[in-house]
């Protein structure tokens, strides 16, 4: 036994409390920097377990923090509590049952999310405290990851400036670690002012900002074929100037999400994308304006840090499903289509087995694949070290943003995944403690990642956190 599965039984001891607060967290589903009562469930445990609690971290009112220990390095845990919109859903249901209220569902884990990192946080804090040795464990709650990227918000305030190393999660329906790439993006809105007019009566007296928009569209449409295979643009519109057609319209709004598979590579693409909007307000003879929502960076590898974790979850082993748990999985499974079964398997290399409904397996070290997703832990990634994992909470097949994913957010599956990946996260934490080498290697890397490619946040100075 290695010094660092000794804090297993730290982590059982608060499992239970835990597993209350996940639940409790699901209850009150709120979105993009909207967390007021998730964060304050989070704040009110982080206090019952003896941490120094930092509120309004960031000027944010839905971010908070929680230090216990002295000296030492600093061993952040990276949490997240924030639902998704129209993804409501009954507890245990097999089949879709939204619920009355807001409509929000956690569709993406996020209640398992940040009190899995709270529990892995608490566990060894308590378990430097048992055995006197230096060490400061910190716990981020932090808000807005779908969309808001509320980490880059408190990157950009230099909040972990003084953190040696982040650890976090992520649920999904295999356990391994999180393949470090992802994309990074940025989110912006676009509006075009143009000039009302009767548009029977006297049309050559307007500017339509509809027109200007849709030749937007038809730029960035025809850019798709000479931008990389790997970037991504994607667009809503929130404003389409109202609902008279015999009105030209004066005022549109469209938002535009722009993704890369490396920070670098977003500011060309991006400003290709402002000329296209430019261009279309000249042949319209609108005027159009912009405005940032948010921005998040790819994540930076740290080879010695996934490394350290694959250990971990190898000399752990897979999660303790039993047969109920596998029947429950398979009933999950029957809601969606066994294409999605088979995806789940070759996304990250391994053989289809439909007859497998939860992972009772840890992925090996090359078994996963890049996210085309995005995430703000890439901006914490790119600040500090970072590692993250991947638990195993639901059925395989099971779709992140649906209706089955809300649906076993309470379940007995995703309460053994949680703590599951909590023991991973504190094994690593108390390893990067008790073995100063690693922690070395692993800033050491770090930082010569950085040296050959500096972090610079795409967030404007005067852009605030927005509930948009």
């Amino acid at each position: 036994m290695k010094n660092s599965d000794a804090i297993l039984s730290f982590v059982d001891d608060r499992a239970e409390s835990l597993i209350a607060l996940s639940d409790a967290v699901w209850e009150v589903p709120e979105t993009n920097f909207e967390e007021i009562r998730s964060c304050a469930l989070h704040t009110d445990k982080l206090v019952e377990e003896g941490f120094r609690v930092t509120r309004n971290v960031a000027d944010i009112p839905t971010a908070v923090m929680g230090e216990a220990g002295e000296g030492g390095p600093v061993i952040a845990f990276l949490g997240e509590y924030d639902a998704l919109p129209d993804l409501t859903n009954a507890a245990g249901a097999t089949e879709h049952t939204p619920l009355p209220g807001n409509g929000n569902g956690h569709a993406c884990g996020h209640n398992l999310l940040g009190s899995a990192a709270l529990l892995a946080a608490t566990a060894l804090k308590n378990f430097l405290a048992a055995h006197k040795l230096p060490g400061r464990i910190r716990y981020y709650g932090c808000p807005a990851e779908e969309g808001g990227a509320g980490k880059a918000f408190m990157v950009r305030e230099g909040v972990f400036r003084d953190v040696d190393a982040a650890i976090s999660w992520h649920p999904l329906y295999f356990t391994g670690v999180f393949p470090p790439a992802s994309l990074a993006n940025i989110r912006l809105d676009f509006t075009f002012h143009g000039k009302a007019a009767h548009a029977a009566a006297a049309p050559f007296l307007g500017r339509s900002a509809l027109d200007a928009t849709e030749l937007m569209n038809i730029g960035v449409n025809y850019l798709r074929e000479h931008m990389l295979p790997s970037s991504r643009i994607h667009y809503a519109y929130l404003d389409a100037g109202g609902t008279a057609p015999n009105v030209v319209q004066a005022r549109t709004t469209i938002r535009y999400v722009v993704r890369t598979l490396d920070l670098s590579e977003l500011p060309p693409l991006l400003g290709r994308v402002r000329r296209i909007a430019e261009g279309a307000a000249l042949m319209t003879e609108t005027r159009v304006e912009e405005r940032v929502i948010s921005a998040m960076a790819n994540l930076l590898p740290c080879p010695p840090l996934e490394r350290l974790m694959q250990a971990n979850l190898e000399r752990l082993g897979p999660p303790p499903f039993d047969e109920d748990d596998r029947q429950f999985a398979r009933a999950m499974q029957e809601t969606f289509p066994k294409t999605d079964i088979a995806s789940a398997f070759r996304m990250v290399g391994q053989d289809v087995a439909l007859d497998r409904p939860l992972a009772d397996f840890v992925l090996p070290a090359s078994g996963t694949h890049a996210s085309l997703g995005s995430t703000d832990v890439g901006d914490v990634s790119w600040t500090v070290p970072t590692v993250q994992a991947l638990g195993a909470t639901c059925a395989i097949g099971t779709q992140l943003h649906s209706w089955q994913m809300t649906a076993q957010g309470k379940s007995s599956i995703a309460h053994k995944g949680m703590v599951h990946v909590a023991k991973i996260m504190a094994m690593t934490g108390l390893d990067l403690i008790l073995q100063p080498d690693l922690l070395a290697e692993a800033k050491a890397d770090h930082a010569a990642r950085l040296s050959a490619q500096p972090y610079e946040t795409m967030i404007p100075a005067d852009t605030r956190p927005s509930k948009d």
